[in-house]
């Protein structure tokens, strides 16, 4: 028999001051059995770092011709690719080629380490690819805040993050490995 997907429940308030944008999100989000609750949260994280009421999770894990996050237009077409994680230089050439931007989230301190140094000549290549890096000690802390109905908020004022709940706050910058351009 088959793992189903666990169901997580958030309400995200969410206070971009870098790009201006304020709203509150309600989301559901389903973790693959396979899926451990850091790299949900770094889902999460990258819902609230290029939030539209139109980004929506994608299959993710599931799937490998999707994107963990989207955001397309009314036509279809995707204006934003969104992977967390590892993902393969060829998914990543791919998907930049699919999307008119592309952002991957990578995580994991030394294993994102070995990532971007085996593909950060290639992914170079890519005018719209932008790479961040979330640091070790933040994604573990993002870990922790997951529960399966949360209450979360997220200010991103110059580069810095802060995300929490009533209980705990995590504040740090991603690192910016790739900008687009």
């Amino acid at each position: 028999m088959a793992l189903r997907a666990s169901i997580y429940k958030a309400e995200l308030s969410i206070a971009d001051i870098d790009r201006g944008y304020y709203a509150d999100h309600s989301l559901t989000i389903a973790r693959h059995p396979s899926e451990t609750e850091e790299r949900m949260m770094i889902r999460l994280l990258g819902f609230a770092l290029h939030a539209d009421p139109a980004l929506q999770f994608g299959r993710g894990l599931s799937s490998d011709d999707e994107p963990d996050l989207s955001l397309a237009d009314l036509t279809g077409a995707i204006d934003l690719w969104i992977d967390v994680g590892w993902p393969d230089e060829r998914r990543v050439r791919r998907a930049c080629s699919r999307a008119q931007s592309v952002a991957v989230l990578t995580y994991g301190g030394t294993k994102g380490d070995v990532w971007w140094s085996q593909n950060a000549g290639a992914f170079g290549r890519n005018a719209n690819l932008s790479v961040l890096a979330v640091p070790p000690r933040a994604a573990d802390e993002l870990a922790a805040l997951a529960q399966r109905a949360m209450r979360l908020n997220c200010s991103i004022q110059d580069g810095q993050v802060l995300f929490g709940s009533e209980g705990a706050h995590v504040a740090f910058e991603p690192v910016v490995l790739k900008r687009q351009g």
